[in-house]
């Protein structure tokens, strides 16, 4: 499958399945602070995509990369074999998300208040 064919979906032809797919694509809970991390920050390697990245563990960062590599958001590069090395970066489809997460942020930056200022 090349960067621009489109994705297959489970929901053909309902009014709602670009919504529900995107969802899917970015709604786990760090899919959509990774697509931001490389936007923000460019081509990453694994190691400093975690420390951009406060409170992934390695486990669910490599996890989620293979997710995101598999939906053809991410891409994954071997830099060099010896040290190994792989740097991440996004995709064409990756980058058209850019919207999507900007439009996100404003949204919780209008709505969203840190929970101290609650009292929770």
């Amino acid at each position: 499958m090349s960067d621009t064919d489109e994705l297959a979906v489970w929901c053909a032809g309902d009014e709602w399945c670009p919504v529900t797919t995107t969802a899917t694509l970015i709604g786990r809970k760090w899919h959509p602070v990774i697509v931001h991390r490389l936007l923000e920050k460019g081509p990453l390697g694994f190691n400093a995509l975690e420390s951009e990245i406060d409170g992934i563990s390695s486990k669910v960062l490599s996890d989620s990369l293979d997710d995101l590599e598999e939906a053809k958001l991410v891409d994954r590069e071997i830099v060099s074999e010896k040290p190994f090395r792989v740097a991440y970066s996004l995709t064409e489809r990756g980058e058209d998300l850019e919207d999507v997460i900007e439009a996100m942020a404003e949204w919780g930056r209008t709505h969203l208040v840190p929970a101290d200022e609650e009292g929770i």
